[in-house]
Formats: C-alpha cells, structure tokens, sequence
C-alpha cells in the first residue's frame, strides 16, 4: 500500500470516528423525539394542522430545523440568523449558493468571507454550507425534493457539512404522490432526469444499527418556509 492510500485510508476512519462520536452525543434525544413527535401528530385528520404545520413536525422530529416567515425580508433575516448562530460554534465562513435568483437576493446581506454561486465540484468539500431552494415538500414526511432541471443545487445541497433550503409553503404537499403531481405540472411535462428527497441530516447505519449523522451528506439541515 503507497503513501497516498495510507493517508487517505487514515483520513476516511478519522472521519468516521469524528462522526460516531458526534452520532453517541445526538441520537439519543434524536430518538426519543420522534416517538413523542410523530405519535402527537396525525397526517390524514380532518385538518387540524396544515401541510406546512405537519411539515415542521415531522422535519424536526428526524433532526432537521424549520423556520415558517412571512416574506422575503423576513427570509433574509433567517438566513442571517441561522448563520450567525453556527459561527459561533462551527465554521461558517464559505457559503456555496445555488443559482437561484431568490438564494442571492436573500445572502446578499450575508457577513462571510466568500458567497460563492455553484463553486467547482473539486472545492465544495472546502465550503462550510450550501444554500439552496426546494421545489417541493412532503408534509408525512417532512421531505425536501430537489429538482435538477429548476435549479443548479444538487452538489451545493449534498457536498456542505450544513444544507440551508428555502422553499414556498404553497409547495408543501401533503404526499408524495401531489409533490410528484405537482412537479410535473398540469401539462404532464417530462420530469427532471434527477430528482433529490432529503428528509434531515444525512444518517447512516451500519450492521450493528450503530447511527453516524453527516457522512454521506451534510449533518445539519436548516429549511426557511417563507409562507406569504
């Protein structure tokens, strides 16, 4: 085996050591939330909550952070808000942006070093969050589904150790089923060739069931609902 395997054999299980143990820290009360969470809330009732309502429930209950705004201004503050929060305890300071045009209006007030529009593969691993849209949700589930061909996000949502999404609450469905109705429009248009869900952090388990959160994908998931 030659230096450079060495090294990045070393460098894999350093990571996977660093992420059980932030996995022993967080699973536990991850765990108990969603037995507590999930059994209070009931998707097929006669409209108690609203999709937006079942949304946050269930997004928070798998981990996840969820701000409801009332508009753009409003959106803009959030997204302020949630990266001065991680500044002060992880690093913040290269954000990845999709090219959606409301992702740069929003960070344009952003105080970091460098905001940077779909950066190169080969340099996203070196960004501290990817800010992106939603083109639609699932309320049962508390999912984010990301369509390729709206938007330039899919690398910016999945390389970033923290994944920040914004998306309209009048694109929170109840279902699977009415989010892929919804996408594909009321013309039966040909759906994008990629379509990403993301429900929370990224969460692995091996054999043994032991839960690692942010290898295969970021480790904190924050989503603004900006319902006007």
């Amino acid at each position: 085996m030659n230096q450079t395997n060495t090294d990045a054999r070393q460098a894999i299980m350093q990571s996977i050591r660093v992420h059980l143990a932030e996995s022993a820290r967080v699973a536990p009360a991850h765990a108990e939330t969603i037995f507590v969470e999930t059994e209070s809330v009931n998707v097929s009732s006669d409209g108690d909550l609203s999709p937006v309502e079942i949304f946050c429930v269930r997004l928070e209950s798998v981990g996840g952070h969820c701000t409801v705004v009332h508009d753009e201004r409003e959106a803009a503050r959030a997204l302020t808000q949630i990266i001065s929060e991680l500044q002060s305890r992880v690093p913040a300071k290269r954000i990845a942006l999709s090219d959606a045009p409301l992702v740069s209006e929003l960070a344009r007030g952003l105080a970091v070093e460098e905001l940077q529009i779909c950066p190169p593969v080969s340099e996203l691993f070196s960004y501290d969050v990817g800010v992106t849209m939603a083109q639609a949700a699932i309320a049962e589930t508390g999912t984010l589904v990301l369509e390729s061909e709206k938007e330039r996000h899919r690398l910016v949502s999945l390389l970033p150790p923290v994944h920040v999404a914004i998306i309209r609450s009048d694109d929170i469905c109840l279902t699977i089923g009415d989010a892929l109705k919804q996408l594909r429009g009321d013309e039966k248009e040909k759906m994008s060739r990629a379509i990403t869900f993301i429900t929370g952090p990224s969460r692995t388990a091996d054999i043994e069931l032991t839960l690692t959160v942010g290898v295969h994908g970021p480790k904190e998931l924050y989503v603004i609902i900006v319902d006007a």
